[in-house]
C-alpha cells in the first residue's frame, strides 16, 4: 500500500510503447498503463499523458492536457530510450571537438578495431562531431628524478609533476569559438591530451565557452577522468552529442505540468541501474536507461524464488530484445560500444539484439527475414491500424498467440478499438503467394498463412537466442542452471521456445511482466 498521499510514478518510455505504473494515494492497489511512445494525433507526449489519465481516473477529475497539477506527486521516477534512438539515429546535437594540436584525428583513427576483418566494402560510423578545433596547449610528465628550467611546473591530481610547456592562446580560441557560433554549433567536447592529471586548461577553455553562450560544454577530465585519451574523448563526445537532446525532452517534458515540476522529485534511471535527479542526467549515462530498470525489476523480484539460481533476464520489448544474467549481483561493464559509438562508463552488462514484436518481415532470396528494422509505434505493425508494416507481432496475432480481446484497446482514431486480426491476415496471404511461388517453382509444398508465421517466429527466435548463449556459455556459465526471467511486452509469447532451445528448465513470469522495466524504477 503507498500510505503517502501522493501519487507515485515508475515510467518506461521505450520505442514503441510507453509503460506506466502507479501507486496510488492511501489505497493497496496499483493502476498499470500502456501507451504507444508515439502517437501525435492524440497527445504530444506519453508519460505526461499517461499521468494525466491514472490521475484523472483515480480522481475522478478531467484534467486538461496543459499544466498538470504536481501538488500531489509524490516523485516520478523514469526510464528513457531518448538518448538511445537519438545515438541510433544520429538525431543528437551538432557538436565541435576542442583537442589538443596534433591530434585532431585522434577520434576519428580510434583504437584501430577491425569488427569484419575480412570485409571488402568498410563502412565506418558517422562522426559525432562536425568541426575540429585544435587548442594550443601542451603539457609534460616528467621524470621522477627529471628537472627542467624556464617553464612552470605543476603537481598533478595523480600525484604526477607535470611541466606547462603551453597555456591555451584564450583570445584566438574565442575567435574560432565565435565562428562555431555562427554556424549553429552549440556544443562543444574538450579534450585535452593531460587533462586527467591537470584539468585545469580543460577548465579555462570550458569557463570560456560557457560565457561565450555555448549551451553544452563537456570536459573530459569531469565526465570520465581516465588516463586513455581515445576512450575518454569517445566518452566526452557521446555526452556533449546526446545531453543537449535529453536537456530539450526534459524541457518539453515539464511544460506540461504547473511550475515545470520544480516542487516535484523528477529522477531518471542511469544505465549502471542506479537513479539520479533529472538535472544530472547526461547523455554519457543514459544509454541503457530503460532496459536497466527491467534488470532491477526482475533481480529484486525473481531472487524470492529462485533458491539461490542464476537467471537470465530476457526482455523483449516492441523495438528491441534486451538480455541481461543475475547471480547474485549486478553485473556491470566498463566500456561499451553503441551504434559504432564508444562509451567509457559504467553500465549494466546489457546485450541488445534488434528483434522485437514491433521488428518487420522481409522474404528476401529464398530466405525469411527478420529485422532489423521496426516498424515502431508509428505506423506500427499491420494490426495497429496505422496502415503499418508486416511485423513479429502480427505474425503472434494469426497464430493465436495474441488475443485482441485481452490486448488494451489503444487503436484506431478514437484509441478504442483492439488490434485488426483480420488485417494481419491479409497481409500475410500477400507474403504467402508470394512465398508459394517461389516454392512451387522449385516443386515444393505451398506454405500456409499459419506456417509463414511460424517461420518468422523460428528465425526472430534464434537471433535472440544468440546473444543469450553470448552472456552465458561464451563466459563459461552452464545455460541449463539458469532461470529464464521472461518480461517486456511480447516476451512472455516466444519464453518456452526460448527456454526449450537453450534447455532452461524453468521459466518465471512476473505479474506485471508486461511493465517490469517501469516496476523495477519503483521498487
Amino acid at each position: 500500500m503507498n500510505k503517502a498521499d501522493k501519487f507515485r510514478f515508475a515510467i518506461d518510455r521505450g520505442g514503441t510503447f510507453t509503460d506506466i505504473y502507479a501507486e496510488i494515494p492511501g489505497k493497496p492497489e496499483v493502476m498499470v498503463l500502456k501507451l504507444l511512445s508515439e502517437d501525435p494525433r492524440n497527445y504530444p507526449d506519453a508519460p505526461r499523458e499517461g499521468i494525466r489519465r491514472i490521475i484523472s481516473q483515480a480522481t475522478g477529475q478531467n484534467l486538461s492536457v496543459e499544466e498538470l497539477p504536481t501538488e500531489n506527486i509524490e516523485w516520478i521516477r523514469m526510464g528513457t530510450t531518448v538518448a538511445t534512438n537519438a545515438l541510433l539515429e544520429r538525431q543528437g546535437a551538432r557538436c565541435a571537438l576542442l583537442v589538443t594540436r596534433g591530434f585532431r584525428d585522434i577520434l576519428k583513427i580510434g583504437n584501430q578495431d577491425r569488427p569484419h576483418l575480412f570485409d571488402l566494402e568498410i563502412k565506418k560510423p558517422e562522426l559525432l562531431y562536425e568541426k575540429v578545433i585544435e587548442v594550443n596547449e601542451r603539457l609534460r610528465l616528467l621524470r621522477t628524478d627529471e628537472e627542467i628550467q624556464g617553464v612552470s611546473v605543476v603537481q598533478g591530481i595523480t600525484g604526477e609533476r607535470l611541466a606547462v610547456l603551453e597555456k591555451p592562446d584564450l583570445k584566438l580560441l574565442a575567435e574560432q569559438l565565435l565562428k562555431l557560433k555562427e554556424k549553429g554549433i552549440n556544443s562543444l567536447a574538450v579534450v585535452f591530451m593531460h587533462a586527467y592529471a591537470w584539468p585545469e586548461h580543460e577548465l579555462i577553455v570550458g569557463r570560456l565557452a560557457r560565457e561565450m553562450g555555448f549551451g553544452q560544454v563537456s570536459l573530459s577530465s569531469q565526465i570520465m577522468p581516465m588516463v586513455k585519451m581515445v576512450p575518454r574523448g569517445d566518452t566526452a563526445m557521446v555526452d556533449a552529442y546526446l545531453t543537449p537532446h535529453i536537456r530539450t525532452y526534459l524541457e518539453s517534458f515539464r511544460r506540461g505540468f504547473k511550475e515545470n515540476l520544480e516542487h516535484c522529485n523528477l529522477q531518471f534511471m542511469r544505465s549502471d541501474g542506479g537513479l539520479t535527479p533529472a538535472d544530472d542526467f547526461t547523455g554519457s549515462r543514459a544509454i541503457l536507461s530503460g532496459p536497466a530498470g527491467g534488470v532491477v525489476g526482475y533481480a529484486m523480484t525473481t531472487g524470492t524464488y529462485s533458491q539461490d539460481q542464476p537467471v537470465i533476464g530476457f526482455d523483449m520489448g516492441g523495438t528491441s530484445t534486451d538480455v541481461s544474467r543475475y547471480g547474485g549481483e549486478y553485473e556491470l561493464v566498463h566500456e561499451s560500444e553503441t551504434a559504432g559509438v564508444r562509451i567509457q562508463a559504467p553500465q549494466l552488462h546489457i546485450k541488445t539484439v534488434a528483434a522485437g514484436g514491433g521488428s518487420r518481415l522481409f522474404y528476401l532470396n529464398g530466405m525469411f527475414k527478420v529485422g532489423p528494422e521496426s516498424a515502431g509505434a508509428q505506423p506500427g505493425p499491420v494490426c495497429y491500424r496505422k496502415n503499418g508494416y508486416l511485423a513479429i507481432t502480427d505474425a503472434n496475432l494469426v497464430l493465436g498467440r495474441l488475443q485482441p480481446d485481452n490486448f488494451p484497446h489503444i487503436f484506431g482514431p478514437d484509441e478504442d478499438q483492439p488490434l485488426d486480426l483480420e488485417a494481419s491476415r491479409h497481409a500475410f496471404a500477400d507474403l504467402a503467394n508470394e512465398i508459394n511461388t517461389d516454392l512451387v517453382r522449385q516443386g515444393r509444398q505451398p506454405m500456409t498463412i499459419e506456417e509463414v508465421a511460424y517461420g518468422f517466429i523460428q528465425v526472430a527466435n534464434e537471433v535472440m537466442v544468440r546473444p543469450i548463449r553470448e552472456i552465458s556459455v561464451l563466459r563459461g556459465y552452464d545455460i541449463k542452471e539458469h532461470i529464464l526471467a521472461t518480461f517486456g511486452g511480447a516476451g512472455p509469447q516466444h519464453a518456452v521456445a526460448i527456454a526449450r532451445a537453450l534447455g532452461i528448465k524453468k521459466i518465471f513470469i512476473h505479474r506485471h511482466a508486461g511493465i517490469l522495466s517501469a516496476y523495477g524504477m519503483g521498487l
